[in-house]
């Protein structure tokens, strides 16, 4: 993309009623919606997010698919989430947002229990050893995760990282959370959830073309 259209994007999302783009400032020195993202939607839905969002593909498809949900796209990259933002306005989908802000202030952006689930889909697998604070689903951001779900919250996972997929199943068990489900190559599981497969990125359905197996895991976190 080049730097003319990101600007233009930039500038876009600076007008989009959907889109929150806090500094980094705000953010630690307490970010206003903690607590009240409520209010952003008009009402008490729950409020699931989607962690590394990307082009917003996941978050506007699950958002159609759920009008009683409130659904909200995080990540760093606005001019990447611009599409889906524009798109949300467009068909009217008053239960979608967009986060501009690093993951890893993610219990500085929501308060204790304030969120019912997370999706985490095709996140960088961060597959050296000295990327392993950066990986979504270290304990770090567990333990983040932990704070910001409600008692029950879920987590998902999807991701064509066998890494990935691997390293958090190893995690989840070696920590005792709660494994609800898991699958090393979800399109080709007749007992996959509707909600999993019924739903695709850009770039999942690249990968699906060229036969390469999607995982997943639908997990519980306890501490």
């Amino acid at each position: 993309m080049g730097s003319k259209n990101k600007l233009k994007r930039f500038r876009e999302n600076e007008t989009f009623s959907n889109v929150i783009q806090p500094t980094r400032e705000e953010v630690i020195e307490g970010f206003s919606l903690k607590g009240n993202w409520h209010t952003l939607f008009n009402n008490s839905n729950p409020i699931v997010l989607e962690l590394g969002c990307g082009k917003g593909e996941y978050t506007i498809a699950l958002a159609r698919k759920n009008t009683n949900i409130n659904y909200i796209g995080v990540d760093i990259k606005g001019a990447r989430f611009w599409r889906g933002a524009k798109i949300a306005l467009e068909e009217n989908l008053s239960n979608v947002a967009f986060l501009r802000s690093q993951i890893e202030l993610i219990d500085l952006l929501f308060n204790k229990s304030e969120v019912s689930e997370i999706w985490i889909t095709f996140p960088d697998p961060q597959i050296k050893y000295t990327r392993t604070k950066h990986r979504l689903t270290n304990t770090d951001f567990l333990k983040k995760y932990q704070h910001i779900l409600i008692p029950e919250g879920i987590v998902h996972l999807k991701t064509d990282s066998e890494f990935m997929h691997g390293y958090t199943l190893g995690l989840l068990h070696g920590e005792g959370h709660e494994i609800i489900y898991a699958h090393h190559d979800i399109y080709k599981n007749f007992h996959a959830p509707e909600e999993v497969t019924s739903t695709q990125t850009f770039y999942e359905s690249q990968y699906l073309e060229k036969d390469k197996p999607i995982t997943y895991i639908k997990f519980r976190l306890r501490y």
